[in-house]
């Protein structure tokens, strides 16, 4: 494919349109948006773009649980067919009540049987809204990371998956942080369904992939890093993240975090790249994926780090330094006018390293 790493991408990622997210109560205009999709193909759409296929169905079934994907599925639907929008003046699936172990106190529960109570039961927050498209949107960002991982196991060196919406912040069980299924779990389980013996993830989003870390958390096979601001300075999401995290059972030892104090930019931020990258090295890893969010740019709204394009081509250079066939999967970067610019310095930096 002409030397440079493949764009694997769907139109279908660009349904999902939240509209806003609630904020602390307040009804704020969406960041995640489709308009992310068409930013970053007008940076890398000289690339050999490949349509994505219908390969994340059994691998959703292995990274998630059914209930979820049943959820999911159907909930705006469902939303829809109880009239929340004539009723409350709301037209995407909202979470209000949320089971916590605070409110079951370890007694049995059942399901809610109103829809407006079973969302609390899968999504986690109250920024992450299912609209009419969303479940195809995010079926098509799990199919680019399948595609992707495809590629990559029938010889290609690197491919990079433009999934939208993001995804690491979604678990086995359950939805937030604007996503809602784990296209880079997809990917890694995709790369060990396909013979891949050691598989790394390696999360270079601003905040902490809190899903794909509990996906992992109990498996050795599938190792799990990540460089994000760090969660006791306020950051999302909060009570995960932290450096003392790294496994149980099987999984004891096969995940790494390293929180970054706010405002950290390029110098640091790569210091730590290079620490993961050792640590992925020295595992003997065979597949590779990263999640590449680029919202630690200092110009993103969302960003409480300071990293710049040319961090992002550091990490590139860096990662496909390693040798290591790998899948890249989009994750946040929300600021549309220098986006594209991002995440082509990563890819062009990856491809020449």
């Amino acid at each position: 494919m002409n030397g440079r790493m493949p764009v694997v991408w769907s139109p279908a990622t660009r349904r999902h349109d939240p509209r806003h997210e609630v904020w602390l109560g307040v009804a704020t205009p969406a960041v995640e948006v489709a308009e992310r999709v068409d930013a970053i193909l007008d940076a890398v759409g000289d690339r050999v773009l490949v349509p994505a296929g219908p390969l994340a169905g059994d691998l959703l079934a292995t990274v998630h649980e059914p209930a979820l994907l049943d959820f999911l599925a159907t909930a705006h639907e469902r939303w829809v067919e109880a009239d929340y929008d004539d009723e409350v003046g709301q037209d995407r699936v909202t979470p209000y009540f949320f089971l916590t172990p605070a409110l079951t106190g370890g007694m049995p529960v059942r399901d809610p049987a109103a829809l407006h109570g079973l969302t609390g039961r899968f999504c986690y927050d109250t920024m992450t809204l299912v609209g009419p498209g969303t479940w195809e949107a995010a079926v098509a960002a799990a199919d680019c990371a399948a595609t992707a991982a495809s590629l990559v196991l029938d010889g290609a060196p690197a491919a990079y998956a433009l999934s939208r919406p993001p995804g690491h912040h979604a678990t086995a069980a359950g939805y937030g942080g604007s996503c809602y299924l784990n296209s880079a779990a997809v990917a890694a389980q995709a790369l060990r369904d396909g013979g891949r013996e050691r598989v790394a993830v390696l999360d270079l989003d601003a905040h902490h992939g809190n899903g794909t870390q509990a996906i992992f958390w109990e498996r050795g096979d599938v190792r799990y890093g990540s460089l994000h601001v760090d969660p006791a300075a306020g950051w999302f999401p909060h009570v995960l993240g932290h450096a003392g995290e790294t496994g149980v059972g099987d999984g004891v030892g096969a995940t790494r975090n390293l929180p970054l104090p706010p405002g950290t930019g390029d110098d640091a931020w790569l210091v730590a790249v290079d620490d993961l990258a050792r640590w992925v090295a020295e595992w003997g890893a065979d597949g590779l994926v990263v999640s590449l969010g680029v919202d630690a740019a200092a110009d993103d709204p969302e960003s409480p780090l300071a990293v710049t394009a040319a961090g992002y081509a550091g990490a590139g250079r860096r990662l496909g330094g390693l040798g290591i066939p790998s899948v890249v999967v989009q994750e946040g970067g929300y600021h549309l006018p220098t986006l594209g610019t991002l995440v082509a310095a990563y890819l062009d930096a990856h491809d020449g390293a």
